[in-house]
């Protein structure tokens, strides 16, 4: 687990799974945290949670794959709160569309979720943190960032990567709408943290700098 500071909140990341996954807890208000991409490894995730006497506000996905919303279900059962993605990954996330053998061989059990937000390029706020979606397809139909701006920190998900981005290959993925996603993303402060899906933390414009795929117009 990797706890950093921010002006108003701490982000701890707990890698989850086999792949690795960054599943980030972002606490806010009365003790009120966001949890994004709660992947596998649900224990964990939940046991983490108690140990730091944290509710859910709510739960934020970047994007769809299995690898990253499989443990999302089970969470919910322990900590309901309003559920949080963009529509056009909701769409097949919990169908067999979304499997990964022999990772995942059956789909992801969908929450049992009394609200669900369908998020898209807007602003939004849950115990007292508020942020910006920002709409970066190509990895998936529906992936996403999340930017707080107060701290300049970004979720990037499977978007950009340090020194990397997310691959195309797989269903729904468009190197074209990808290259155009990171075009949003390379206009942000340089000094803006990136806290991808997968591996370490970075900044954009170390990005800009080192990675390829965000290099050129």
């Amino acid at each position: 687990q990797v706890a950093v500071a921010m002006c108003d909140a701490a982000v701890e990341t707990i890698a989850v799974g086999d792949f690795a996954v960054n599943c980030f807890v972002c606490t806010g208000t009365d003790s009120q945290a966001l949890v994004i991409d709660p992947g596998e490894d649900a224990a964990l995730v939940i046991a983490h949670l108690r140990e730091r006497g944290l509710g859910v506000a709510a739960y934020l996905m970047t994007h769809g794959h299995c690898d990253h919303i499989s443990a999302l279900a089970s969470v919910h059962d322990a900590f309901p709160a309003p559920v949080a993605m963009h529509p056009a990954d909701w769409e097949w996330a919990f169908t067999q569309a979304n499997t990964l053998p022999p990772f995942f061989n059956s789909a992801p059990r969908r929450p049992d979720s009394e609200r669900v937000d369908f998020v898209s390029e807007n602003s939004y706020t849950y115990a007292g943190l508020t942020f910006s979606i920002i709409d970066t397809p190509g990895h998936t139909p529906g992936g996403v960032c999340i930017y707080f701006a107060s701290d300049d920190t970004l979720i990037t998900g499977d978007t950009l990567f340090a020194g990397s981005v997310g691959r195309t290959d797989l269903n729904g993925g468009d190197s074209r709408v990808l290259s155009a996603s990171l075009k949003k993303l390379k206009v942000l402060p340089d000094q803006t943290r990136i806290f991808p899906g997968h591996g370490p933390t970075s900044t954009i414009g170390q990005e800009k700098r080192t990675n390829y795929f965000m290099q050129g117009d």
